[in-house]
C-alpha cells in the first residue's frame, strides 16, 4: 500500500576527498561458445543511435562521438529504418571519390549521399541469432567483411519487421578480451583468432 505523507531525509555537505567511482561492471567477458546474443546490444534495453537522412555528414560526425557508437539508422520522420551510415562511410574513400565526382566540400555531402540504402543492408533474423554463438558472429562478420550486423525481429501481433539488436566488432572484441584495431574487418577478426589461438 502507498504512504500519503513522505518524511524528507537528513543531508549532508560533501567532505573533501570523495572520488567519483567508476561502475563496477563492464562488459561481460565471454568466449567463442557464449550463445550471441551476450554481445548484442538489445534495441529494446537501449535505444537505437538514429539520424536522418537530410542531415549534414557533420551531424552525423557528431551525432556519433555524442553516442560513442560508429553506425546510426537513418530513419524516416515516421521511425522506419531508410539505412545506415557508419564512421567508415563518413571518413573512408566514398566521400572522397564523391567530391571528386561532383566537387564541392565535405561539410557539402549529406547523411543521404553516403549511407548504405535499405535496399543494401543485410541483415540477421532474431530465430537464426538466438541458435548461434560469438564464434559464429565473428565468423559470420569476417566473411561480409563488415563492423556491424544488424538483427531483426516481428512483432507477435502486428507481424511488423524491427530492428532488434546489433552486433559490433569493436564490443565483440572487448568482451573477448581482445584488443581491436580500427581498420578493415577482415584485419581485426584476424587479429581476433591469433590473439584467441595464443
Amino acid at each position: 500500500m502507498e504512504k500519503s505523507v513522505y518524511k524528507p531525509v537528513p543531508m549532508v555537505k560533501m567532505r573533501e576527498g570523495v572520488v567519483c567511482q567508476p561502475p563496477a561492471i563492464g562488459p561481460k567477458p565471454v568466449r567463442m561458445d557464449t550463445p550471441a546474443v551476450e554481445v548484442m546490444t538489445d534495441l529494446r534495453q537501449v535505444a537505437a543511435a538514429t539520424i536522418r537522412a537530410d542531415a549534414s555528414i557533420g551531424q552525423a560526425e557528431r551525432a556519433m562521438i555524442a553516442r560513442g557508437v560508429r553506425l546510426l539508422l537513418v530513419v524516416s520522420v515516421t521511425g522506419e529504418v531508410e539505412g545506415l551510415i557508419s564512421a567508415r562511410d563518413i571518413i573512408g574513400e566514398k566521400p572522397i571519390k564523391l567530391l571528386r565526382e561532383r566537387g564541392g566540400k565535405h561539410d557539402d555531402l549529406s547523411v543521404a549521399d553516403l549511407m548504405v540504402p535499405r535496399s543494401g543492408i543485410d541483415v540477421l533474423e532474431i530465430e537464426t541469432v538466438l541458435k548461434m554463438d560469438v564464434g559464429g558472429i565473428v565468423a559470420t562478420l569476417k566473411d561480409v567483411g563488415r563492423q556491424h550486423a544488424l538483427v531483426v525481429d516481428n512483432d507477435r501481433l502486428t507481424g511488423e519487421a524491427f530492428v532488434r539488436g546489433i552486433f559490433s566488432a569493436t564490443q565483440i572484441g572487448r568482451q573477448l578480451g581482445v584488443p581491436i584495431l580500427i581498420f578493415e574487418v577482415a584485419h581485426t577478426f584476424a587479429e581476433i583468432e591469433r590473439e584467441l589461438a595464443k
